[in-house]
């Protein structure tokens, strides 16, 4: 469907993106991933045309789109600050991109209040000033808009970031239930890793104008390729010495002179270790309680590490109580040390 081949894109003396290569399938909600400053928009505006690349080349649909206008993309957008027309209605920012196509008037129509129900925007709400809507609605104009003109693509920068923490989980849900409803393939820009684990069908990594992986969430959450991605995504503890070398002591299968993580979750308290697994008497120093699960912050082998626990209403850790923690070197993601955050 689309296809980035060895992009190269350059601002002046600084290059912004290096040789970036991304197949993304029909149908499929792909999302681009990483922290600020990371390439990850600057690749998504390399897509729509708003940025011409120093080389390499774009393809959608087999056709080769790198130096096409933006209008003869057949791209839909919508943007971190949605762009919207503040003082015309809801109904005329819908129709504008049809007004541009020159579509008859009622066509133009039909296909407003069609998309507007699929968004569950309401005919009253389509009379109302854009500025009169609250931020989630707002939203919910800016993706009607984009999708009205019934395009091939639909590509979106951060379009959640903008709104309270739950909205944002609210529609982020009615995005993705959205996407399904229309096929229509996407193109999603995120800082947030929770936003990329819980929408995509596949994540690119980006870290200083490279790519460091594309898989799954699952595939970059639990296999991460690089540090750095292992770093990013979600929350994670660094094997200090004194429990590397408490490994290497029982006999344990690790590697002591690489850089040893393990996710909070793969942790056992008071489990018992089965063969291969090795057991650390440590304390419990803290706790943070979610609801749903809590964080203990466990003080062992010179270090503190970190294991959540789902919350059964029953069994609850106290400061200062000992305890038992199990690892098992199956669950360590080991990485050479050749410095955190390098460039692939």
């Amino acid at each position: 469907m689309i296809k980035l081949n060895d992009i190269v894109v350059k601002f002046g003396d600084f290059t912004a993106l290096h040789d970036i290569n991304v197949h993304v399938k029909e149908g499929e909600f792909f999302t681009f991933l990483g922290p600020s400053g990371c390439g990850k928009t600057t690749t998504l505006r390399t897509i729509t045309g708003f940025i011409e690349p120093a080389s390499g080349t774009v393809i959608v649909k087999d056709r080769d789109i790198t130096h096409v206008p933006i209008e003869d993309r057949n791209i839909g957008i919508v943007f971190q600050s949605y762009a919207l027309f503040p003082t015309m209605t809801v109904y005329d920012n819908i129709e504008f991109g049809l007004k541009i196509k020159k579509v008859p008037k009622d066509e133009r129509d039909r296909r407003v209040r069609e998309i507007a129900r699929k968004v569950d925007l309401s005919d009253e709400q389509l009379k109302k000033a854009v500025s009169q809507l609250s931020g989630g609605q707002q939203q919910r104009v800016a993706i009607a808009r984009a999708l009205v003109t019934g395009p091939a693509i639909i590509c979106m920068d951060e379009p959640l970031s903008n709104l309270d923490a739950k909205l944002r989980v609210q529609l982020r849900n009615e995005l993705k239930q959205m996407q399904k409803d229309f096929g229509i393939t996407t193109i999603y820009v995120t800082h947030d890793q929770e936003e990329a684990l819980t929408l995509s069908d596949r994540i690119a990594v980006f870290n200083k104008g490279y790519i460091e992986q594309i898989g799954t969430p699952n595939e970059v959450y639990n296999f991460s390729k690089t540090e750095f991605v292992c770093n990013f995504i979600g929350d994670i503890n660094r094997l200090g010495d004194g429990v590397m070398d408490a490994m290497v002591k029982a006999g344990a299968a690790v590697d002591p002179k690489k850089h040893n993580y393990i996710r909070l979750e793969r942790l056992y308290v008071n489990s018992g270790a089965r063969p291969g697994q090795v057991a650390l008497d440590g304390v419990i120093e803290s706790r943070e309680y979610y609801g749903l699960y809590i964080k203990y912050y466990i003080r062992t082998a010179g270090q503190i590490l970190k294991f959540i626990e789902r919350n059964d209403g029953v069994r609850l850790y106290e400061v200062g109580q000992p305890v038992s923690v199990v690892i098992d070197p199956k669950n360590i993601m080991a990485y050479e040390a050749k410095g955190e955050g390098a460039a692939p």
